[in-house]
């Protein structure tokens, strides 16, 4: 397993498709995560410290974990098949419950948690940037500070 640390969120053009771009603890290889424009919003509600003035799902369900006493001590990453990435949500006692990446990587900002992914799954979708487009991430970077959660709405 390789611990991961969110880069970020931005949407891809021109499909205008959201994406989470996560990066190597201790290496050069990112994950991009095509995900949701609700999940997208969470993640980037979280990332820049926005507090709604109710809780959205991935807050109540850490205000429930809280209240229930149960620690989240990891997101793990664990399985890309047919296109689809799989993680699971592990936690102190040991159980482990199934979810869906960006919901785990939203609730992992909100708590404070450690995300990691499986070898197998960076060894098939991970990227390594070259240092002459490095670059290109702290551009990257630089959009993700002037970006707001707003900008992932979509008109019905």
């Amino acid at each position: 397993m390789n611990e991961l640390t969110v880069v970020g969120v931005r949407v891809e053009l021109p499909s205008n498709q959201p994406i989470v771009l996560l990066k190597e603890s201790s290496g050069d290889r990112y994950l991009p995560i095509w995900i949701g424009a609700v999940e997208a919003t969470a993640i980037a509600f979280a990332q820049q410290g926005i507090v709604p003035a109710r809780p959205l799902t991935h807050d109540l369900l850490k205000d429930v974990l809280s209240a229930v006493g149960a620690d989240l001590d990891a997101v793990m990453i664990t399985e890309l098949r047919d296109g689809v990435y799989y993680a699971d949500l592990r936690f102190g006692d040991g159980t482990s419950v199934s979810a869906r990446p960006s919901d785990a990587i939203a609730l992992a900002i909100r708590a404070g948690t450690v995300i990691y992914a499986d070898d197998s799954v960076l060894d098939v979708a991970g990227i390594t940037i070259p240092d002459e487009q490095e670059s290109e991430v702290e551009r990257f970077r630089e959009f993700l500070d002037q970006i707001s959660p707003e900008d992932f709405e979509t008109e019905s």
